[in-house]
């Protein structure tokens, strides 16, 4: 695991402080008090199910974090919403006097990859500047393919799954208040990015004009599912990278 130490970022509400009794996988734990938390803004590898396997690199991750906190005092931090529909507290978590935050090691030793929601997204660029430094190095689970970014041409093949896809946008249109980035020009068959009315709004603040990225390099993550060709909702713009040519 990485020693190096690193802060949580300063948009989090301070919670209580807990003690780690168990390590449920690579991004899941249970405290002392029988408090269950899932680790806001990162998703470490699955371990497998009764209905699926498990995915690379999955018990290394769980080791990980075990080494990192179990037993440990852990300061819970909060994203704007802190509690998922399946009853689990969402939390960013730091340990030790000078406050070392959990998810920022994890992504530097390549353990976990970004994964947020429109509520969950507090210190984004922060979690996306490790991931990208641990992918770059091959760290972790970015030596393995399975992990791989995607280009649009391949994602026929991880319907139903969460992907990171970058690729040149060949046309950015908006058609009834919903702007499609298609990588192709057969918008039936081809990968699009897709961003309905209410995300529209918060990129536009963030500054990303989605109209004007014809032929810009870009990056965005989350579900792959089918609609006319692969297709992912971008929901809020932390999922989203503009790239520098």
């Amino acid at each position: 695991m990485v020693t190096r130490r690193v802060s949580a970022p300063s948009d989090l509400k301070p919670g209580h402080v807990g003690v780690v009794a168990a390590i449920r996988s690579g991004d899941e734990i249970d405290l002392e008090d029988g408090e269950r938390v899932r680790l806001a803004g990162v998703e470490a590898p699955k371990l497998g199910t009764d209905r699926s396997p498990a995915w690379p690199m999955a018990a290394q991750a769980s080791e990980a974090l075990g080494n990192l906190i179990l037993g440990q005092r852990v300061k819970l931090l909060y994203p704007d919403d802190n509690a998922d529909r399946w009853g689990r507290t969402l939390a960013h978590l730091t340990i030790g006097e000078d406050g070392d935050w959990v998810q920022g090691r994890m992504l530097m030793a390549g353990m976990a990859r970004v994964r947020t929601f429109p509520r969950t997204a507090n210190g984004a660029r922060a979690m996306l500047d490790l991931e990208r430094t641990a992918r770059a190095s091959d760290t972790g689970i970015w030596s393995d393919r399975f992990y791989r970014i995607r280009n649009p041409d391949e994602t026929w093949s991880d319907l139903d799954s969460v992907q990171i896809v970058e690729g040149r946008v060949v046309d950015a249109a908006t058609v009834s208040g919903t702007t499609y980035l298609n990588f192709g020009r057969d918008w039936r068959r081809d990968f699009t990015f897709r961003v309905q009315t209410d995300p529209r709004r918060a990129f536009r603040r963030a500054g990303i004009d989605l109209e004007k990225l014809t032929r810009r390099r870009v990056r965005g993550r989350g579900w792959v599912f089918p609609l006319n060709g692969p297709m992912i909702d971008l929901t809020h713009p932390e999922q989203f990278e503009v790239l520098e040519e």
